[in-house]
């Protein structure tokens, strides 16, 4: 019956910590190729988007969730050597990207070639919803890869989980330990050290 509980409570304890921390499974640094949620294909090519602040964080690098209002420098790795000798572009718009046609432009950097395979822009970024769209002179249009940024937004889903894990581990030991009060080994266990 000791062994059990013992299982029992090393199960809790694994999974209280599995859910207290799930940023580190989604930690952006040690991402591989196809895991990377920053790695988007034009067409048969690979490129990979970074945002960086470092007037904030120096060594900080973005995708997706920007943490601060300001300059960003946004950078687009050519992945593939094809696209070095392409003309690419980045065009940064605010909102989710849904009507291209009333979207307001942030900054436009107009298709040219990139011989290190890096293109670059600099913008000021203010709070809300932005949508990166990388395009190629001959690619196909409608598969160009977008990214969406947050800037400095609180991301509620994060929140949730970082409150939701905890508790599911806490209801889960109060559960197990109601559990093993109410069972006859500790009843009777109990009895044995009152008399």
């Amino acid at each position: 019956m000791m062994r059990q509980v013992t299982g029992a409570c090393a199960t809790v304890l694994i999974l209280v910590v599995a859910l207290y921390h799930p940023s580190v499974a989604a930690a952006h640094g040690a991402q591989s190729g196809e895991d990377d949620p920053c790695l988007r294909k034009i067409g048969e090519s690979l490129v990979h988007f970074s945002a960086y602040q470092p007037q904030y964080e120096l060594r900080g690098q973005y995708c997706t969730e920007i943490p601060k209002e300001g300059d960003t420098f946004l950078v687009v790795d050519l992945v593939d050597p094809e696209l070095r000798h392409e003309q690419v572009g980045m065009r940064v718009v605010k909102g989710n990207g849904s009507s291209e046609a009333d979207a307001q432009v942030v900054i436009d950097v107009r298709p040219s070639y990139h011989p290190d395979g890096v293109l670059r822009g600099e913008v000021s970024l203010e709070e809300g919803l932005y949508t990166v769209i990388v395009s190629a002179e001959k690619r196909n249009l409608m598969h160009r890869p977008q990214y969406l940024l947050r800037v400095h937004m609180v991301d509620y889903q994060k929140i949730v989980l970082s409150v939701a894990g905890p508790l599911v581990g806490v209801l889960l030991l109060v559960w197990l330990l109601y559990k093993l009060a109410r069972s006859k080994w500790v009843r009777n266990w109990w009895a044995v050290l009152r008399a």
